[in-house]
């Protein structure tokens, strides 16, 4: 609009007066002003592409392996756990889906054990540190060059914080955007790529580093409540770190255009918000309750977040059963259930976030997923078990050591946590992506899939849903 501040009253009373010239002025004025508009559109209105350039997911070192019997018998010597208490976790961890090398910090490893804020500080450098350094070294991306940092830990909290840290470690430059999220769960790896790119479509000719991870050395509950165990049987070291970019240049040097971002989020509602949360016991321990709530509460926000998300990417024919689906019910023309969008048509690689076993199964019939479609959750679980935020990203790492990710490729990643929020990020892989030897699953991937011995035995956890809204 502002191109037309050059068309003076002269310039305009000039061409009216032209014998060859007989559009009124209000054609004229119209005509300049739907130009202005189609070169302001250009400028300034066409987003810019988002491009992964490539990402890297932490592998701690084998010293810190451990099997199920070994966590049992940590928390059987130094917690304050009854019979009662170790017999339920040694349930839980049996038929988590979790395999027999996962990974602990050194802080919980060590005796006695050290849950101090510098043990945390400790395992939190290795697992950043580590994904970062890797992930510069596989892109060639310099520190200085970086021009915004987004970084989330649940419950580990330092001053100064992880995102500091980082800068201060990388050298990055003092007009660098740092963003430190906290307290965000199991989702907040996609919140911080959904942040990332709101980042990137205003600040042109830019890199953003992601860093995503859980600082498990203070988040072991010693206490007896069944409702705070499940998070010692689950949760497991490691994280991750990606490389953003909206420089056309490196699009030929990415693996990944990020094409939609969906976030759902229900901490409006008591039952959602409190089916995570954390708190102490009565004998002032403090752990992460979790819920009977959270099943009926994920499959919920999760169809919400597929319900946005499905008109983005499905294809005309599953859109069309989808409107249809919401007219009927909206007019009350029949009493019918609402059409679950048939994504698999829109999808080649789907990732959830791998949570535990129960949870991976529902997520399988509500989508109706395959156990080919499922394998990579399933896989991560078992190898690296549950590392919160970053765990959809082991899942992409698999995909890629086993040589499945072609150049056209459509990724789902969805990952839901405490909030309760839910979030999808949906790629398109720019070019075919080979073997690579920087990969956590690049030294055992020729064993895997494997099949879980306890895989049809039942969790002993009762998820139920309450009479709270």
């Amino acid at each position: 609009m502002f191109l037309l501040g050059f068309i003076s009253n002269d310039l305009l009373g000039f061409l009216i007066s032209q014998s060859g010239f007989i559009l009124p002025a209000a054609a004229i004025m119209v005509g300049l002003t739907l130009i202005a508009f189609m070169l302001y559109l250009f400028a300034f209105g066409s987003s810019p592409k988002i491009f992964l350039l490539d990402f890297a997911c932490y592998k701690p070192p084998s010293s810190l392996a451990c099997t199920k019997e070994m966590v049992i018998e940590r928390l059987r010597l130094h917690g304050n756990f009854s019979d009662e208490s170790l017999e339920l976790m040694k349930k839980l961890m049996k038929t988590s889906g979790l395999g027999e090398a996962t990974y602990l910090s050194e802080g919980l490893l060590k005796e006695p054990l050290d849950m101090s804020t510098e043990a945390a500080r400790k395992e939190a450098e290795m697992v950043v540190f580590g994904a970062v350094d890797e992930l510069l070294g596989k892109t060639g991306v310099k520190g200085e060059e970086i021009g915004i940092v987004v970084v989330h830990s649940s419950i580990f909290n330092t001053v100064p914080s992880l995102a500091s840290m980082i800068v201060n470690r990388y050298k990055l430059r003092e007009n660098v955007l740092s963003y430190n999220m906290s307290g965000m769960g199991c989702s907040a790896g996609l919140l911080s790529i959904g942040l990332a790119k709101d980042l990137l479509k205003v600040h042109c000719n830019s890199y953003a580093l992601v860093v995503t991870t859980e600082i498990i050395t203070q988040g072991c509950y010693m206490g007896k409540d069944p409702s705070k165990l499940i998070g010692n049987c689950i949760f497991r070291m490691g994280g991750a770190a990606v490389l953003l970019s909206n420089r056309l240049s490196d699009r030929n040097d990415s693996k990944y255009q990020l094409i939609h971002t969906v976030h759902t989020n229900t901490a409006s509602s008591d039952r959602s918000y409190n089916c995570i949360i954390q708190e102490k016991d009565h004998e002032g321990h403090v752990g992460i309750t979790i819920t009977k709530d959270l099943l009926v509460v994920a499959s919920e926000i999760i169809k919400s977040n597929v319900a946005t998300l499905a008109p983005l990417i499905l294809p005309a024919s599953e859109r069309l059963l989808y409107l249809i689906n919401y007219l009927i019910r909206y007019f009350h023309v029949a009493s019918i259930e609402p059409y679950v969008p048939n994504v698999k048509r829109a999808v080649d690689h789907f990732f959830p976030h791998v949570g535990a076993k129960p949870i991976l199964d529902k997520v399988a019939r509500n989508l109706r997923m395959s156990e080919g479609q499922m394998e990579a959750s399933r896989m991560t679980l078992y190898r690296f078990g549950n590392t919160s935020s970053s765990s959809v990203w082991y899942e992409l790492a698999y995909a890629e050591a086993k040589g499945r990710i072609k150049r056209g490729d459509r990724v789902w990643q969805i990952a839901y946590g405490s909030g309760f929020k839910c979030s999808s990020a949906f790629w398109k892989a720019i070019r075919t992506v080979d073997r690579e030897k920087m990969n956590p699953w690049s030294d055992v991937i020729d064993e895997f899939p494997v099949v879980d011995p306890h895989n049809t035995e039942i969790f002993p956890y009762a998820f139920e849903l309450s009479k709270s809204k």
